[in-house]
């Protein structure tokens, strides 16, 4: 038995009425069609059957998904979520596939590649970026703050202006 048009051979089958109470790991491909109720960690392909629940995180090689998964799904090679799947958790993958009607309810990540950590020189830069723009929207906040206590000065002294032109009309 083959996984969906991969070619990698599924060693492993969990049937439909299958439970399993705790985590589930195993080497190559597996097939699941009953419940998981802990993490499921495969070295291959993980096929989830439609009538499949896991109720975990699941890691996995590259994972086609058609049942309900509750928890965070980690396959760095490739995530399919066919028409009946309903995925509530996080998805890390370099591909992802997802079918019309799916439920996805959660955030995907797609930049595996990229280094987790930070080099100090790129802290560094970061930290100076955002003191030079602090130090910006300070230096435009003061220009704002000036600009406006300037208009109300000109206002007040255009205000006595206008009082006196309106009482020399009205003496007249």
């Amino acid at each position: 038995m083959t996984g969906k048009g991969n070619g990698s051979v599924i060693t492993t089958i969990l049937g439909r009425g299958c439970v399993v109470n705790g985590d589930f790991m195993a080497e190559e491909s597996v097939r699941i069609d009953g419940d998981v109720m802990g993490n499921v960690k495969v070295t291959g392909t993980l096929v989830v059957g439609s009538g499949a629940k896991i109720q975990g995180n699941v890691e996995a090689r590259e994972a086609s998904i058609g049942g309900e998964v509750v928890g965070n799904v980690q396959a760095p090679e490739k995530v399919e979520l066919t028409a009946t799947a309903k995925i509530i958790g996080d998805i890390m993958t370099n591909v992802i596939v997802i079918d019309e009607h799916a439920v996805f309810h959660g955030k995907c990540d797609m930049n595996q590649e990229t280094p987790r950590k930070k080099n100090a020189a790129t802290r560094k830069a970061v930290r100076e970026g955002k003191r030079s723009a602090k130090a910006a929207l300070q230096e435009a906040l003061r220009e704002v703050q000036e600009e406006s206590k300037a208009l109300q000065e000109e206002n007040m002294q255009a205000v006595p202006a206008a009082e006196t032109t309106a009482q020399e009309k009205s003496e007249a």
